[in-house]
């Protein structure tokens, strides 16, 4: 920021400002809004207002960052946008409606859906794998109408242009000069300038005696692009990483160069113009040619030569890819939760401004982690910390809110336990939790608080007792897992009573409530030289749905039978490890970005402990994995949880997974590979984005053949024959392969070193030593069980029930005078139906663009109060066309009625994905396709005529501006 970004925007407003004909597009938000909030003058201010109304300084994707498309999830890059957008829409008027997606590591199918959901007119991308990029620069394919969804096919299409080989930055290489190509202002210094202006590498200035050599490079490189692209407008992208901060000595040989070549354009054949992105994709569209389609296919993973194959990133950093979508998770509840708040109690104790001010700390770390150096893991240790540094502090003061929120009288109907004053003589200890759902479906969960205490029981708001088991951590010896069953309803909350009895329960004392107290079984280390004869003594673990098969030789999985068809399913699940090269004079070397190996993994393990703690809420299995037979601590363990089932069947239908794994040793990356008898032939299918799912089917290189069949999963991947499927669903971003047939491979951690002297220099070398504790969540059931299921699953383990306690466990409260509690009202959608969003954003603009225009354009004060009463709401239907006989059938709800438990509904009007424009007055424009068939810009209000009345078909996001009315519920 310092050296380098501030210096860019400071230098080209003032450059732009000097001559009519200049363009600079900006594309990344945060810097610009930090530039914007503490450097620039209200001069700068005042030449943006007028460089960007006149389209000379144009905002390219607006988001607050570029976003990473493998491994991020499609709520966080909605998130991205929406706060970009917002900044951009409430200060400038201006909606970004063209993309600059030039560095992400490969492009994702989700992505072009996106930025059409949200008006984009042409999207632009760079990173795709070399060998593709040359056939369809031969072939003159670089540009295509993409149509991402297989569901929404062309009604949400869009332009896209792939930058050539060249990609998004100027020749480097100059005919004539040591110095890097086309670039006067050479490298920035961190952190201060040089005193005398001189930076390294700065190019031979234009001067009479070398424009003629420049303009002839330039002019054969326009050329040789112009040979990849079917019209006679070429895009040259004049820049790079870390450039235009000392614009003045760009602009100075920019120009004269240009000029030359105009005044000399019969003898070169070409002549040049700055411009602006939006200005290069009107001058495309006004070809009128007819375009190839390219359908739901993405650009994944991505290899920029033979030997690199950038798949390493799907598990770079784990942890930060947990905490991420941990804080994305934790912001979704407070969102709902603030909202709920303010239409129930406009003027209630949690002040509104204090509120937003946490809300917006937290929307803007989440946001800055989804960059392409952020999530992926690709950045520095330092970098990496600021980022978790950001994430928790934000995080931190979001927990304030929510206790504020729960807490505070005048609350959501929570009885306040303060004031109260505590019972005297000897009394059980006790502890209150309060569960909140996030999610606008009823649920049936079992949560799990950690307790000190060995006996415990437990009783809902009602003083009803509630079914739960005890048993010892397995992360500590002083400690116990209580799991409760708790019983929700959409967006609701309860308070729950722990009481912490002397002796354990007798099962007649009502004090006791319903709790099992749940004891471990241990069997003895196994080693893995001693397994001659596996599968000889088979252990089951059974529930309503599963019977698990675990063998008493080896310590391992054996099989899982899915009760419900009576299929049984041979598996093993257990840890191997790749070793990784980190030599880069012994060959290809492993780093944060790219995978690779020379040879198959080890096993990474030597021995393996077993315990089994069968319950009547969940049985747990523990395996603890050991490099060397005789190691005292485990390198490894995996904890699987085998619900019962309570409520609903569905819930007995995962197997939930907890791991654990490191520090690793140095140059291992770490796979956890589950192998099964189902016939795959190694074919995979992972998700893009949480969105949709891909095909992967396993193919052969002449190089680098298995890393480059390495995939992003960021919610779900499975494996299927005719028979099952095998479904993984996580917490955060993983790289998963099927290296045979029924394997599923998931990338758990990595640990690397390397020498080459880029990544050294940059401390890209990944020495990362922690211990990573990811869950997954496992099915295995017929396609067509399953298929009803994994995406709503998906969404369950990404929301799970907020659990706050709200005390220490201590004497009784005694309530000064006792209040019934009624539980809030619940918001139910229908089971295909997620509420994807429901927040208050702040921005404040008219909803009429006109009137926010001239708003925007009178030069007042617009530093305008937060609009608290807009409410933006998403929803989204999880199904795909087709996926299953119900549940892919169009919704028709009245969005009044479903979410009367909030309030009552008094204004609705439907968006764009980002909020900024009324969709009726969204007008995408039109490319002729082979096909002849158009973007829809219309939308489905309602099936009847009833106002409110919403029809919303598989895989669409439907955006909405609502305002209740002022009456609490």
């Amino acid at each position: 920021m310092h050296a380098y970004a501030a210096n860019v925007y400071t230098s080209v407003t003032e450059e732009l400002s000097k001559a009519r004909d200049r363009r600079f597009i900006a594309v990344e938000q945060e810097f610009f809004r930090l530039w914007w909030d503490t450097v620039a003058t209200s001069s700068h201010r005042r030449q943006v207002r007028q460089l960007v109304k006149e389209g000379r300084l144009e905002f390219i994707i607006g988001g607050q960052v570029m976003h990473d498309e493998a491994v991020t999830d499609l709520r966080d890059e909605i998130l991205q946008m929406t706060e970009g957008h917002g900044f951009l829409y409430e200060t400038f008027g201006v909606r970004p409606q063209f993309s600059w997606h030039v560095d992400p590591f490969g492009a994702s199918a989700t992505t072009p859906v996106l930025f059409a959901l949200a008006g984009f007119n042409a999207h632009l991308i760079s990173r795709i794998d070399y060998d593709l990029k040359d056939t369809m620069q031969e072939k003159k394919k670089l540009q295509f109408v993409w149509r991402g969804s297989p569901s929404l096919r062309e009604k949400q299409q869009i332009f896209t242009h792939t930058m050539d080989q060249f990609s998004y930055c100027t020749p480097s290489h100059l005919p004539f000069s040591n110095s890097s190509g086309f670039y006067w202002n050479g490298v920035a210094l961190f952190p201060d300038p040089p005193k005398d202006g001189v930076y390294p590498n700065m190019s031979l200035p234009v001067t009479k005696k070398t424009v003629h050599a420049y303009a002839q490079t330039m002019v054969e490189n326009i050329k040789q692009r112009a040979a990849w692209f079917r019209t006679n407008h070429v895009l040259w992208p004049w820049g790079c990483d870390k450039q235009f901060y000392n614009s003045s000595v760009q602009f100075n040989n920019m120009d004269p160069l240009m000029k030359y070549i105009n005044q000399n354009s019969k003898e070169f054949g070409v002549t040049v113009q700055y411009a602006s992105l939006s200005e290069y994709f009107q001058a495309i569209h006004q070809s009128n040619l007819v375009w190839e389609i390219r359908g739901s296919e993405d650009f994944l993973p991505y290899s920029p030569e033979p030997y690199q194959a950038w798949t390493g990133f799907y598990a770079s950093r784990n942890v930060l890819k947990g905490v991420a979508r941990q804080a994305s998770s934790q912001l979704h509840a407070a969102e709902t939760l603030f909202t709920r708040y303010r239409i129930s109690f406009p003027d209630g104790p949690v002040a509104k401004d204090w509120a937003l001010d946490k809300l917006r700390a937290l929307r803007w770390a989440v946001s800055e982690v989804q960059h392409h150096d952020g999530i992926t893991g690709t950045e520095s240790p330092k970098v990496a910390n600021m980022y978790l540094q950001h994430l928790m502090q934000a995080m931190m003061g979001v927990e304030e809110l929510v206790a504020a929120l729960f807490l505070l009288p005048h609350n959501l109907d929570i009885p306040s336990v303060l004031g109260s004053h505590r019972k005297g003589g000897h009394q059980t200890l006790e502890q209150h939790v309060i569960v909140y759902n996030p999610l606008a479906w009823n649920t049936t969960a079992i949560i799990s608080v950690t307790v000190t205490f060995p006996n415990a029981a437990v009783f809902d708001d009602d003083g009803q007792p509630v079914p739960a088991q005890i048993q010892r951590s397995a992360q500590s010896n002083v400690t116990y897992d209580l799991f409760i069953v708790v019983d929700l309803g959409g967006l609701q909350h309860r308070k729950y009573l722990i009481k912490f009895p002397d002796k354990p329960c007798c099962a007649r004392r009502s004090k006791c409530g319903w709790t099992y107290e749940a004891k471990g079984v241990l069997f003895e280390r196994r080693h893995v030289q001693d397994w001659t004869k596996p599968g000889r003594r088979l252990l089951p673990v059974l529930s309503e749905c599963y019977k698990l098969m675990f063998d008493q030789d080896t310590n391992l999985l054996h099989s899982i039978t899915y009760l419900e068809e009576k299929r049984r399913v041979r598996m093993t699940q257990d840890f191997w490890e790749y070793h990784a090269n980190g030599d880069a004079k012994a060959g290809p070397i492993s780093d944060n970005y790219i995978f690779s190996t020379n040879g198959s993994a080890f096993r990474a393990f030597k021995a393996v402990e077993m315990e089994i703690i069968p319950g009547k809420i969940v049985s747990e299995i523990r395996q603890y994995f050991y490099r060397e037979e005789g190691d005292k601590d485990y390198a490894y363990s995996i904890t699987t949880r085998v619900p019962e089932c309570f409520g609903t069947r569905s819930r007995c239908r995962r197997l939930e997974q907890a791991y654990s794994l490191g520090p690793l040793h140095l140059n291992a990356e770490v796979v956890l590979r589950t192998s099964t008898a189902l016939k795959n032939n190694r074919t995979l299918y992972t998700d893009d984005n949480g969105y949709q799912m891909m095909k992967r089917p396993f193919r052969k290189f002449t190089h680098n053949t298995l890393a480059r069949n390495y995939f992003p999963m960021v919610r779900t991947a499975y494996i299927e024959d005719d028979l099952s499927r095998l479904v993984l669903i996580s917490e955060r971003a993983h790289g998963v392969s099927s290296r045979a047939n029924g394997q599923l491979e998931v990338m758990l951690h990595r640990r690397l070193w390397n020498n080459l002297p880029w990544n050294l220099g940059y401390n890209l070398t990944l020495n990362d030593s922690t211990v990573v504790r990811p869950t997954l969540w496992m099915m295995l059931g017929s396609t067509s069980a399953t298929s009803t299921l994994y995406q709503r699953e998906a969404v369950e383990l990404q929301h799970r029930p907020l659990v706050m306690p709200i005390d220490q466990p201590q004497k009784p409260w005694q309530e000064k005078e006792h209040r019934e509690s009624s539980p809030v009202r619940s918001v139910v959608l229908p089971p295909n139906l997620h509420l994807f969003s429901l927040s208050i954003p702040g921005w404040n603009y008219s909803s009429n663009h006109d009137v926010h225009l001239s708003h925007v354009r009178s030069g007042k004060d617009l530093h305008s109060e937060p609009d608290y009463d807009r409410v933006l709401l998403r929803i989204m239907h999880l199904f795909e066309e087709g996926e299953d006989p119900e549940l892919s059938k169009p919704v028709t709800i009245n969005l009044k009625a479903a979410l009367q438990g909030l309030g009552e509904v008094k204004v609705l009007e439907e968006r764009s994905l980002t909020g900024t424009w009324d969709i009726t007055s969204l007008q995408r424009w039109k490319w002729r396709t082979t096909d002849n068939l158009e973007t829809n810009n219309q939308r489905c209000w309602s099936c009847g005529e009833e106002t409110f009345t919403v029809t919303i078909s598989p895989k669409e996001i439907r955006t909405f501006f609502i305002h209740f009315g002022s009456e609490n519920v």
